[in-house]
């Protein structure tokens, strides 16, 4: 699957043209539906707007048992504020195979890098 961004930084979303809403002016998607590009995964728990270092927790509830999967900001692709739904260009099996989010760690740079580099690598 192709992928395009404007940036190749995971952790900045794209520009408000690609997405669709202004990330940098405080919209708050905290409790919007995530849709991967094969179905829904859940709900978002937890969202940062930091430039550069922005990302998502997303509580997956019964799908993969109630876990939490972290994304960079980068992989959002689109965010439709009427339906309150967030998509992301990964599949289930991508999100779902990705390093398991650590609360204790999610923050720390070592954990970031290695999460980056997961989704990021599949671009290449």
């Amino acid at each position: 699957m192709e992928r395009s961004y404007t940036t190749t930084e995971p952790w900045t979303y794209r520009d408000v043209d690609t997405l669709g809403a202004d990330m940098t002016r405080g919209v708050d998607i905290v409790g919007f539906d995530i849709e991967a590009t094969d179905g829904g995964i859940g709900k978002i728990d937890e969202a940062t707007y930091d430039v550069g270092s922005s990302y998502v927790v997303v509580d997956t509830g019964p799908w993969i048992f109630g876990k939490k999967v972290m994304l960079p900001a980068g992989v959002i692709q689109r965010v439709d504020l009427d339906s309150q739904t967030v998509f992301v260009d990964r599949t289930k099996d991508e999100i779902k195979n990705s390093p398991e989010f650590d609360e204790n760690m999610y923050q720390d740079e070592s954990y970031r890098t290695q999460l980056g580099s997961y989704y990021y690598d599949m671009d290449r």
